[in-house]
């Protein structure tokens, strides 16, 4: 395909996913959808200062995509403002190529399953509104991401794969039949220094090529695997250069409770400490030196229950502390880190401290240059929410391969 792939980008969030593919070089933004204000907000401004996009409140769309009728043909909210809808902005780019986006994870995640939160969230199903737009559009391909949790999820006693896949042969669409097998991907085998597992779900119509599993398979098995990483990256080669932010007397400036400074300077944004108290600050240093002096008092998780016992008096069952270690990939950077930090305790000892804003973005292998115009805990949540954007730009090429050898190229 010579001219750029266009696409629309569907539960876009804070655009890790959207970024990934722009850099790829191969692909024109049609339009994104996000509901949540914050991400909107850094998604519009990377538009503006990265991608030089002049109307990125047009294109990003603020709107809840399960109120169909008017996010295709336009709206007028008191909550959302004012767009022409989606069906205006492809019109104007003469159709789309692609659809990328995935439903939020929070619904099929393990985590939320055992907190009994599944059954009925209305986010299970936000995967119809996701297959309604390729509907509507007829897209060559698409692009579908979520947790491995999606795989074993069954909210109403059919599992959400079966679902998904009923519902795609209906519209003449096909996904990998066997997806555990193929679609479960390690981003860090592609260069993500963080261990974190993607469900990708390639989607073609059924009657565009002859044997579409095979073509399918070529995909997983093949082109995208060319896109793998020779090397595994630890945590200190992403996050070691950056200045260190050591405990400091606890002060107030300008109405802020401040228990960490920055030593040194840099022009990065949202390198900056969060408050932690002068009691959290005592067990980070306990567990860090644990690690450097191995002496493994606190390796185990019952051990790690125990010490939170008794630092704070409150009961638990799952161990609350979890220090990264610099000689490894990070843990899965979770949207829970906007509430709580304690699983992602900075390794080095002298510094006694949760991991910044800029150190989760650079583990999920946002550029530098990526700003985040939001609060801190808005800004936790979208990091830990989104695709990595390394991960997505080799996925983009991939696909990009995939859409050149079978798709097509008018």
């Amino acid at each position: 395909m010579k001219r750029k792939i266009k696409f629309i980008d569907l539960f876009a969030g804070c655009g890790g996913l959207f970024d990934g593919f722009m850099q790829s070089g191969y692909y024109h933004p049609v339009a994104s959808v996000e509901w949540e204000k914050a991400p909107v907000d850094v998604l519009r401004n990377r538009l503006k200062t990265k991608w030089n996009i002049p109307d990125p409140e047009k294109e990003v769309i603020r709107f809840d995509i399960q109120r169909e009728d008017e996010l295709f043909n336009g709206f007028d909210d008191p909550d959302y403002g004012k767009n022409e809808g989606l069906d205006k902005l492809v019109n104007q780019n003469k159709g789309i190529d692609i659809v990328i986006g995935g439903p939020p994870c929070q619904a099929y995640s393990v985590a939320g399953r055992n907190a009994g939160r599944m059954k009925d969230d209305y986010r299970n199903y936000l995967f119809e509104h996701y297959i309604s737009v390729i509907n509507r559009y007829q897209p060559k391909l698409f692009v579908f991401e979520n947790v491995p949790g999606m795989l074993s999820a069954m909210p109403d006693g059919t599992l959400i794969t079966d679902l998904i896949k009923r519902d795609l042969s209906k519209i003449g669409y096909e996904i990998i039949e066997n997806i555990k097998e193929y679609a479960l991907i390690d981003t860090s085998e592609f260069g993500v220094p963080q261990t974190r597992k993607r469900v990708i779900l390639i989607g073609i119509k059924s009657n565009s090529v002859n044997n579409p599993q095979e073509l399918l398979k070529h995909f997983y098995e093949d082109i995208l695997p060319k896109y793998k990483s020779n090397k595994v990256f630890d945590l200190e080669s992403c996050i070691g250069d950056l200045p260190p932010i050591y405990p400091v007397t606890p002060h107030k400036e300008n109405g802020k409770n401040i228990s960490h400074e920055v030593y040194g300077h840099t022009d990065l944004t949202w390198h900056v400490p969060r408050y932690q108290n002068e009691r959290d600050i005592e067990v980070f240093k306990k567990l860090c030196k644990d690690i450097e002096d191995k002496t493994n008092l606190y390796s185990s998780t019952s051990s790690l229950i125990k010490l939170y016992e008794e630092t704070t008096g409150k009961k638990t069952s799952v161990h609350k502390y979890h220090v990264l270690r610099k000689d490894e990939p990070s843990t899965t950077i979770l949207a829970h880190l906007h509430k709580d930090g304690f699983r992602f305790i900075h390794y080095d000892s002298k510094q006694a401290r949760t991991i910044t804003v800029r150190e989760a973005a650079r583990i999920q292998t946002f550029a530098d240059d990526f700003d985040f115009p939001c609060s801190m805990g808005a800004a936790y949540k979208m990091i830990g929410n989104a695709v990595p954007s390394l991960f997505a730009k080799k996925l983009a090429q991939a696909v990009n391969d995939f859409i050149n050898i079978y798709l097509g190229d008018e």
